[in-house]
């Protein structure tokens, strides 16, 4: 088989520790035609220089002036990269050494797949944890399934680097669950397909997770459905689907806004379902 690159984006924000491993495991790697760029988000722990010291030419590094939050760093990589694959790394994950060449030739047989994901390993406060029924990834038209939570882990997916002039870029007004809302303008139009191989180790239950800094996060969620139900992408069933779970999200939360006095922020979402059709009675 041809050899085409393979770009790999890895933003980092404070993790000097951690990013070194993540660029040697990519480095690691049996596929050799590879692109590195790692994109510094305006840190302020030298990460940047750590990896020029270490890998020297071998990785690009891309340094922003000021942090802009993980999708302007992601996006700001993919324009940079050249591969016709693009894979994404986060800077506290680590692949194996076969991810790459598996995940490449797995789709190289699969040419209709735009974008395809592999199974993990997931440690948790340094110990091998087994996923929950939810977390499991389905593979396919899996619409559906990304509607409740974020099943498309963003250091687990490769795409064909067309994928993002159908889908779009991340979008950066989001400063979380941005990656949710990618998955769900992809699945709704195109199968995901699932190398069901653990070629990531994924890490978690550190300080400095998304998940832990970011305070209610079903409220950047609500928002990606809300705009997603604004477009035109939708078929009627999936319209439906998506306006279920966007009922009963913002039934969870404005009742929670509610309990705790953030009347103003009530109102605001109330205006915005209403102009869906969303009845705020019925959240």
């Amino acid at each position: 088989m041809r050899k085409p690159l393979v770009s790999v984006v890895i933003p980092v924000y404070n993790r000097a520790r951690r990013l070194s491993a993540a660029v040697a495991s990519v480095l690691d790697q049996t596929w050799k035609n590879l692109e590195i760029i790692v994109v510094d988000d305006g840190s302020g722990d030298g990460g940047a220089d750590r990896i020029r010291r270490e890998f020297g030419g071998r990785v690009k590094i891309l340094a922003l002036p000021r942090n802009r939050g993980v999708s302007y760093a992601r996006n700001r990589g993919f324009e940079l990269s050249r591969g016709a694959f693009v894979a994404f790394l986060d800077s506290d994950d680590l692949w194996r050494p076969e991810k790459t060449a598996r995940q490449v030739a797995w789709m190289q047989e699969r040419p209709e797949l735009l974008i395809s994901q592999t199974d993990e390993i997931w440690i948790r406060n340094g110990r091998r944890v087994n996923p929950c029924r939810h977390h499991r990834k389905p593979s396919g038209r899996i619409f559906s399934a990304c509607l409740p939570l974020c099943v498309v882990s963003p250091s687990a997916v490769m795409m064909r680097r067309r994928f993002f002039a159908e889908v779009g870029l991340f979008d950066e007004r989001l400063p979380a669950c941005e990656d949710y809302d990618l998955w769900l303008r992809a699945a709704c139009r195109f199968p995901v397909g699932l190398l069901p191989e653990p070629l990531v180790i994924k890490h978690g239950g550190h300080a400095d997770q998304l998940s832990r800094t970011v305070p209610a996060l079903d409220r950047y969620r609500i928002r990606s459905l809300i705009k997603l139900l604004s477009t035109s992408l939708l078929t009627p069933s999936q319209s439906v689907e998506a306006r279920a779970i966007l009922e009963r999200k913002c039934r969870i939360y404005l009742n929670g806004c509610r309990k705790r006095g953030r009347l103003d922020e009530v109102r605001r979402l109330e205006l915005e379902i209403e102009r869906l059709g969303v009845r705020p009675e019925d959240c």
